[in-house]
């Protein structure tokens, strides 16, 4: 898990540095999108474990963004925390688009990584049919 890669899509500076930061203390290799098209392009870049993705983001919407990893074979397996301040109605919708987890802002440091190493610990392939 140490040294996962981490891509953080947030429009909110001072947000994707705070994550940035605790992920960062935790050994994880983390790039950062403020939008969702740079968001899809650096996907397509490099390999990554993890994904953090707020659904409300410019550009490429949250929404489209996950939708469009989860549809590829080459990025479907990549892990997808969505993080968003809106309610339950949004969390069912991100879980049935096929996001991995999902919370709340503002959340403490201490969720963050809990949330992270609870999605890392589970095995993408045993999502398949």
């Amino acid at each position: 898990m140490d040294g996962a890669r981490i891509l953080i899509v947030e429009d909110h500076p001072t947000m994707r540095e705070a994550m940035r930061m605790v992920l960062e203390q935790e050994g994880f290799s983390i790039r950062e999108a403020a939008d969702g098209q740079a968001a899809l392009a650096m996907i397509e870049e490099v390999p990554l474990d993890l994904l953090f993705l707020d659904l409300n983001i410019p550009g490429a919407s949250g929404e489209e963004v996950l939708r469009r990893v989860k549809a590829n074979p080459a990025t479907a397996d990549i892990r997808v925390i969505v993080v968003t301040a809106s309610g339950e109605e949004e969390r069912r919708r991100a879980l049935a688009l096929g996001a991995d987890e999902y919370f709340t802002k503002p959340f403490s440091p201490l969720t963050l990584l809990r949330t992270v190493e609870q999605v890392l610990a589970t095995d993408p392939s045993a999502d398949a049919p």
